[in-house]
């Protein structure tokens, strides 16, 4: 089963097996080998109960189209970014549907470097491939030999990379609880763990696709109740939650508050520059003013991004940027392959908590009294074209600056705000910030009678 939907803007994602089945995969696997021609790629799965099968078929399809695979087994999706870099291979895919439902299943697919396979980079052309074939009886398949599937064990190397970026020496014995959502952190963290002098409290560990705990988004509050109550419960240093695939972590201070991706990029840009001054450090339009007002005041170079990895990763490689952080927990570093991964900012913010040697409320605090954020808000929309000119019209003729690079950014001195439709779905995103509480609410409220009316 292929149904064409599953194809979205930067990944292959459904429902198993109504949308996407192993016969699919297996379609996919044999087209993304034929468009590209890589010579050896690196597959890697995570613990949804669909996944192993949808691996097998994947890898199948694609030594029959006469690639060498690298079957890395269960794995983080970042593990399969890090193989395709450091091995120098020509591609690589990851069996995921990342933080959805326990029912979808997926794949990200990725070319040398690393570089993601998106809507603008191949993916359609991936799809329209697979289709065809799926719609033939086997007419179009090559005939050339096929490759071959080995195992190979990426972990000693992946473990090693990931604790480089942080001096193991300075952490110190903080306490930490760890919500692995019964995800990939489970079985990505303890060899890690295993290395480093904190105490964790380690919760929902053992890998299991049916999510018996709660589904591995944390980005829904629902979802973040557990790491709340239980960081404050055990009064630990830090709480961390991580989603399904374990690409992006969320972060919950000693207060048990939720710390904002942009906040955690602005700390982390701190620490890089710290480690590289100068640096180029990329952002992406919804964050907060703390982001480029920290790279500046820490002499490097602010750099704002569409949103998105595909845009970012480009935008890295092409301005030589150290790193980049997303307000939904992506974190990329120019040393892992411009990729992006969950362990490392883990990794990062206890190096962080250790050398201030204060809390992080307390460390978060100036950022916290100076940015309100309100976060995103989604709204259905009827118009989304029409919405976003009202909006330019109305806020251009009160004399904010107008930007366009991804929906639409306007900007005053003291307040500001990005509104970007959905890729999926007919919903326009709000992002706002202001230099008090009560301008952001007013605005917030202002804003949003707008967009809904």
């Amino acid at each position: 089963m292929l149904d064409p939907k599953v194809f979205k803007a930067y990944d292959v994602r459904g429902l198993y097996p109504g949308e996407l089945d192993e016969a699919g995969a297996e379609a996919i696997g044999r087209a993304y080998v034929e468009q590209f021609e890589p010579r050896r790629i690196a597959v890697g799965r995570d613990m949804r109960l669909s996944s192993a099968g949808m691996q097998e078929a994947l890898m199948r399809g694609a030594a029959a189209a006469g690639a060498d695979v690298l079957d890395l087994g269960l794995v983080g999706t970042e593990m399969v970014y890090f193989a395709v870099g450091s091995l120098g291979l020509e591609g690589g895919a990851m069996v995921t549907a990342s933080h959805n439902p326990k029912q979808y299943t997926g794949m990200k697919l990725v070319r040398r470097g690393a570089l993601p396979v998106g809507g603008e980079s191949g993916l359609l052309d991936v799809r329209d491939r697979a289709l065809s074939e799926q719609d033939t009886t086997g007419s179009s398949y090559r005939t050339g030999p096929s490759g071959t599937v080995e195992a190979y064990d990426i972990w000693p190397a992946y473990v090693d990379r990931v604790l480089s970026f942080v001096d193991v020496a300075a952490i110190k014995p903080l306490r930490v609880v760890i919500d692995a959502a019964n995800g990939m952190a489970g079985t990505m963290l303890p060899p890690v763990l295993e290395r480093l002098p904190v105490e964790t409290v380690r919760c929902f560990f053992e890998p299991d696709g049916s999510f018996p705990n709660h589904e591995p988004n944390p980005l829904l509050p629902e979802n973040r109740e557990f790491i709340v109550g239980k960081t404050l419960e055990e009064g630990a240093d830090l709480g961390v939650a991580f989603d399904g695939d374990a690409d992006r972590c969320f972060f919950v201070d000693d207060t048990g508050e939720f710390v904002p991706g942009d906040f955690v990029t602005a700390l982390f840009a701190e620490s890089v520059l710290a480690k590289e001054p100068g640096a180029k450090i990329i952002y992406d339009v919804r964050a907060s003013r703390a982001v480029p007002e920290t790279i500046e005041r820490d002499g490097g170079v602010p750099l704002i991004s569409r949103v998105g990895h595909a845009f970012i990763k480009a935008l890295m490689r092409k301005e030589d940027a150290a790193f980049a952080g997303e307000v939904s927990g992506h974190y990329y570093f120019r040393d892992f392959s411009q990729a992006d991964t969950g362990v490392v900012p883990f990794l990062l913010m206890l190096e962080l908590i250790s050398k201030k040697g204060r809390p992080l409320s307390e460390i978060l605090a100036p950022l916290r009294s100076r940015y309100f954020i309100t976060g995103e808000i989604n709204t259905p929309v009827a118009d989304v074209p029409l919405k976003l000119q009202e909006l330019k019209e109305r806020y251009s003729a009160e004399g904010g600056r107008i930007s366009h690079l991804d929906g639409i950014s306007v900007d005053f001195d003291d307040w500001h705000f990005n509104v970007r439709p959905s890729n999926t779905e007919p919903l326009l995103r709000l992002n706002l910030e202001a230099m008090s509480e009560e301008l952001m609410e007013r605005k917030r409220d202002e804003v949003l009678a707008v967009i809904r009316s």
